[in-house]
């Protein structure tokens, strides 16, 4: 009878179906922005007055501001406030570095009363989905907005009225976004506000196996081959020299997660199903930041050349790598640069995380795989 019940529940629109809201917790103390970070841009770029946070005119993009904490499944709702063209958005599943719009997703704010619902409309996950509806209050007035994200099921709410119902997994370049992130607002320099900002997290659904997010985690490794320098300092691990240092474990189907930053002109991979290094089997996803290079970041190395994402050196990227029978899908920033279908070796092995030359480190952080 209890899940009747919640089936039932589930499916009654936002108004008919009220939460107590003292399940909600504040993410917001009308104060300050204690609980939240500003990324990307000067510390002038939000503020806090009369009770509602405000983007600043000189922010500028790609300034955000992220929540402490990340979330799954939630119930988000806030109010904010338009008057005349402004644009902003709410990021969902923000990631730790890179495109927030493509690695997670942006919940598109702006002023206008579009009659053809767009891609780039008022309530749209920007810049692919557009919304059902346009409901938007923009002469000086507050607006409320819910979004109850419990995967795949994406559902929004603008001034009570459904501008979205989205199973995420049916829209290609959503897929295989981040199904775990940060909470954020957007500056596009349009002074838009927020306030009543609250949160009620939903069940985790995701079940990640971390493999180094701490020194401790250094023991789920080992070396393979070669005397490279690998140093653990604190969430980072790095590396430098020439060598291979594999996982205790062995993996054939997965999802593997991880950002990593490099010095310029760096060399190095990411192995999986592998049996060793050298000339044993194995599958090598490169790092390489030189643009005309043979096989550069992202590509498989010796079966498919990646469409080269532009990394800047020394700066922090995410590399999702997905591996499922015979196929291969390399995402970096949310872009995917690889898709592969003809994997021949399908036996389980490790991961290897490639040191390729003396001086030219690589950094990794929060690396965790999931098995499928």
């Amino acid at each position: 009878m209890e899940v009747n019940r919640r089936l039932f529940l589930s499916l009654l629109p936002a108004p008919l179906f009220a939460v107590d809201e003292g399940e909600f917790v504040s993410l917001f103390d009308g104060r300050t922005l204690e609980g939240w970070s500003i990324r990307e841009g000067p510390a002038s770029a939000f503020y806090v007055n009369d009770g509602a946070i405000v983007v600043h005119p000189g922010a500028n993009f790609p300034t955000w501001l992220r929540s402490a904490r990340q979330y799954e499944n939630f119930d988000f709702r806030c109010e904010f406030f338009l008057k005349g063209w402004m644009n902003s958005g709410i990021f969902l599943h923000a990631p730790e570095h890179g495109r927030n719009t493509w690695i997670g997703m942006k919940l598109n704010l702006f002023h206008k009363h579009d009659t053809v619902m767009r891609p780039e409309s008022m309530g749209a996950i920007f810049p692919l989905v557009p919304p059902k509806a346009i409901n938007v209050r923009n002469r000086g007035e507050w607006n409320d907005v819910r979004i109850l994200m419990d995967w795949p099921r994406l559902q929004v709410w603008m001034n009570g009225e459904a501008v979205q119902d989205l199973d995420v997994e049916s829209v290609p370049d959503l897929r295989y976004r981040l199904r775990r992130g940060y909470i954020g607002f957007e500056s596009l320099s349009y002074p838009i506000r927020f306030r009543n900002i609250r949160i009620r997290e939903l069940p985790a659904k995701e079940q990640w196996d971390a493999l180094y997010e701490r020194p401790e985690d250094l023991g789920k490794w080992e070396v393979v081959e070669g005397n490279a320098k690998w140093e653990t300092l604190g969430a980072i691990l790095r590396s430098d020299g020439l060598g291979h240092l594999g996982t205790k474990e062995r993996y054939r189907d997965f999802e593997l997660d991880l950002y990593m930053r490099a010095s310029r002109w760096s060399n190095g991979g990411v192995l999986f199903r592998a049996d060793g290094a050298g000339e044993s089997r194995h599958y090598e996803i490169q790092v390489h930041d030189v643009e005309g290079a043979v096989y550069p970041t992202g590509s498989l190395y010796g079966y498919k050349r990646a469409l080269y994402p532009h990394i800047d050196p020394e700066k922090w990227f995410l590399m999702q790598l997905r591996v499922k029978d015979r196929q291969c899908i390399v995402r970096i920033n949310g872009e995917n640069v690889v898709e592969y279908d003809q994997l021949e070796n399908l036996d389980p092995g490790r991961i290897l995380l490639q040191a390729h030359e003396t001086g030219k480190w690589i950094e990794y952080k929060q690396i965790r795989i999931k098995r499928l």
